[in-house]
């Protein structure tokens, strides 16, 4: 098995008996997991294998942040604490947390009913409600977006961006003429090629025709997971049963965490959004959160710039020769051209 744990050190650790079975899950685009049997039990085990998230301090506060928000009844997975009284574990300089296996699935916005999507919507808006309980009020400066992997798997700024406006067109420009070239590099010549460069010309247009549409500041900061989409969650019976995956929980625009999760959860495949759907989660958020329509709003046109300047799967493809992402970028591409052309619409479901 490649990228095998340390089993025995870990499971002496955590007191967790001796290892039966271990399964590498479906691993993300950053850390990995194991479904883990014992003698004492199932677990999931994660090997915070980032280096930008595998700091054990870093890992304690996200762990201390789940506990609080468990206690207050939100339903995620907090880690187990080991035979020293912590729940991160040091093993060959990799860090390790083990938590309960939690029984469920996955769920997009096509397999939920427009109550499950208000349910959803409801589900993020106590989740930050919460967040503003357990965690601390200083230091409120939204920390700097991170690449689009990292942040709802999609959502990225150009490089040079400024975090308090967003992307600049200039900046985009240049990007658009690198990919462009590396694209002519590329042999052979495949139907990726082909359509990484008919989005790049497209998107080029588009950009010279808004390129005055820059958002201004972002709205009200706060306390966020940071990774809110479908493969952070589980559902159990129709209802949510663990959010997971707290590695981006920061500081950042609580509004605009709920548009780009929406986004992902109810993108269709050919590159557009379940309006009635947005609407549902949109409005259920926005009385759970205390957020106002202005604020969705705001939010909206921000994620907008941020998807009309996003090439992150275009340069993890030919500049990382990492293709793990390739299969979003369909409908991420098309979802920013659709956007543009339905950005009232857009509006209006969220802020409605």
């Amino acid at each position: 098995m490649p990228h095998a744990p340390p089993l025995g050190a870990l499971l002496r650790q955590y007191a967790a008996g001796s290892a039966l079975t271990c399964e590498p899950v479906e691993q993300g685009l950053l850390n990995r997991g194991y479904r883990l049997r014992t003698t004492r039990g199932r677990y999931f085990l994660k090997h915070h294998f980032d280096p930008e998230t595998a700091d054990p301090a870093a890992i304690t506060r996200q762990h201390r942040a789940t506990q609080r928000l468990a206690d207050l009844g939100v339903p995620v997975a907090p880690p187990l604490t080991g035979t020293d009284g912590r729940t991160v574990a040091v093993v060959g300089g990799h860090a390790y947390a083990l938590h309960p296996w939690i029984d469920g699935r996955h769920r997009h916005g096509g397999q939920l009913s427009t109550e499950q999507c208000a349910r959803l919507g409801a589900l993020l808006g106590v989740v930050h409600a919460s967040l503003e309980r357990v965690m601390p009020a200083e230091g409120r400066t939204a920390a700097k977006p991170a690449d689009g992997a990292e942040r709802g798997q999609g959502t990225a700024p150009t490089e040079g961006a400024d975090p308090a406006r967003g992307a600049d067109p200039a900046d985009t420009f240049a990007l658009i003429d690198r990919l462009l070239a590396q694209v002519r590099r590329h042999r052979p010549s495949d139907a990726f090629d082909e359509l990484a460069r008919h989005r790049l010309l497209e998107r080029r247009a588009l950009l010279e025709r808004h390129a005055d549409r820059r958002p201004p500041q972002g709205g009200s900061v706060g306390w966020v997971h940071g990774d809110f989409h479908p493969f952070n969650l589980l559902y159990r019976d129709g209802e949510p049963a663990a959010i997971v995956d707290w590695d981006r929980l920061g500081i950042h625009p609580r509004a605009e965490e709920a548009v780009r999760a929406a986004v992902i959860f109810f993108v269709r495949p050919l590159g557009t959004l379940d309006l009635t759907k947005v609407r549902a989660y949109a409005r259920a958020y926005r009385r759970t959160a205390g957020a106002t329509p202005s604020e969705l709003a705001a939010a909206v046109h921000r994620v907008w710039w941020e998807r009309l300047n996003d090439f992150w799967i275009l340069r993890w493809h030919y500049e990382r020769g990492d293709t793990r992402a390739d299969r979003q970028f369909p409908a991420a591409s098309a979802l920013a051209v659709w956007w543009t052309r339905e950005y009232e619409s857009v509006c209006e479901a969220f802020a409605g």
